[in-house]
């Protein structure tokens, strides 16, 4: 199982953090060792001062595909998720003025906090799904699959030339602007269409 991370789909959160909107989808990976199931406490790691909540909505790939086509992809998932992208945006920012990578920055332990799923065909709208997170109670972030700026579909044909797509693995599809460090006591919470996805706290 891999985790498969796309940046920068909505122009707005783009725009928040002074980088360019892509032309293509941009994509990074976590290890399956980022995940953070259950509700389960995240505990902020010692080696940054910024970790900034990102909440995407999450898709779960159900069968292998490989150069698969954009009119297809949709044979290739059957549920919708939501979760949270962590990022320490300190150590992020630093390498990014080095000019090199960020994995570091965003592929530690539990940077990936998963909540639950739902059927498809439970959603109005596949290309328009409602969600959004609440820190400490209080809208954070809050977005819609309709201002991507890469779709579901195009994000699997895309990724799905460069890398093998097999059962399980996970594909977080961008985060709406918003983000924002979280600390010690926070209560992250989210929703999609309403339905509660997650919710657990910061240690």
């Amino acid at each position: 199982m891999k985790i498969i991370c796309i940046g920068r789909n909505y122009s707005e959160h783009a725009k928040e953090l002074n980088n360019e909107v892509p032309a293509e989808p941009v994509f990074f990976m976590k290890p399956d060792t980022a995940l953070l199931l259950n509700n389960k406490p995240f505990f902020l790691p010692g080696f940054s001062n910024n970790v900034q909540h990102e909440v995407e909505v999450v898709v779960r790939i159900n069968r292998l595909g490989k150069h698969i086509e954009e009119k297809f992809a949709h044979r290739y998932y059957s549920e919708i998720g939501l979760g949270i992208d962590f990022t320490a945006r300190d150590v992020q920012q630093k390498c990014k003025e080095k000019g090199l990578p960020w994995e570091i920055a965003k592929a530690f332990d539990q940077s990936a906090p998963l909540g639950s799923f739902v059927p498809i065909d439970k959603l109005p709208d596949k290309n328009s799904i409602n969600f959004e997170l609440l820190v400490n109670g209080k809208p954070a972030q809050k977005g819609n699959t309709a201002e991507m700026i890469f779709t579901i579909d195009k994000i699997i044909a895309y990724v799905s030339q460069f890398i093998t797509l097999k059962i399980g693995d996970l594909i977080y599809t961008g985060t709406p602007s918003g983000v924002g460090p979280v600390k010690i006591g926070d209560r992250l919470t989210g929703k999609l269409e309403g339905m509660l996805m997650f919710d657990f706290n910061i240690k």
